[in-house]
């Protein structure tokens, strides 16, 4: 399971992306998003851009932990059905 850094931002999202990115490529199809404590709409768009990756290769990314502040962004672009996603119960 690949978990990113604590940090999913605009400041660091490239190479966020690249890391999953590397991960996809070596066959990880859950991600564990737990961690990430500092976030903002960046990460939505590193998330879309990992499931586009990992559906190019034919298969889906599963989602876990993700915190309630990314599971509001996802609502409010509108993506869901796009990022399945287990949303954390953490505040």
């Amino acid at each position: 399971m690949y978990q990113p850094d604590q940090e999913l931002s605009l400041r660091n999202a490239v190479s966020s992306m690249q890391a999953g990115l590397t991960a996809i490529a070596q066959g990880q199809m859950d991600f564990d998003l737990s961690a990430l404590s500092v976030v903002d709409s960046a990460a939505v768009a590193v998330m879309l851009e990992w499931q586009r990756a990992a559906s190019a290769q034919g298969k889906s990314l599963l989602f876990h932990g993700v915190p309630p502040s990314v599971g509001s962004l996802i609502a409010l672009y509108g993506v869901a059905e796009f990022l399945p996603a287990t949303v954390s119960e953490r505040h």
